[in-house]
């Protein structure tokens, strides 16, 4: 099964409050990565990020999960800046 999550109607066009993230990834991640279900992120309609909200929404599902987390997680219509932020933070994640 696969769990869709589309951001804009959370975050609004720049994703920065790191309790909303900390809410998405509480109540809509976590609970489908344990049951290894696919979860798809939508950055449709996000222009950019702070760090700390990429961090808040997907540094512990990777530290919990490592890899297996990078084969659940999709990140959908991320724009280059927040490529780059995500693959920042999946890099801290993994160490």
């Amino acid at each position: 099964m696969t769990h869709t999550i589309v951001l804009l109607p959370l975050v609004h066009d720049f994703a920065q409050n790191k309790d909303i993230a900390t809410s998405i990834r509480q109540k809509e991640i976590m609970p489908f990565l344990t049951k290894n279900e696919e979860v798809i992120l939508d950055f449709s309609g996000i222009t950019g990020s702070t760090q700390s909200f990429i961090h808040a929404l997907i540094a512990e599902p990777l530290q919990i999960y490592g890899t297996v987390a990078l084969k659940l997680l999709k990140f959908k219509s991320a724009c280059p800046i927040l490529q780059t932020l995500i693959g920042l933070v999946i890099d801290y994640s993994l160490i």
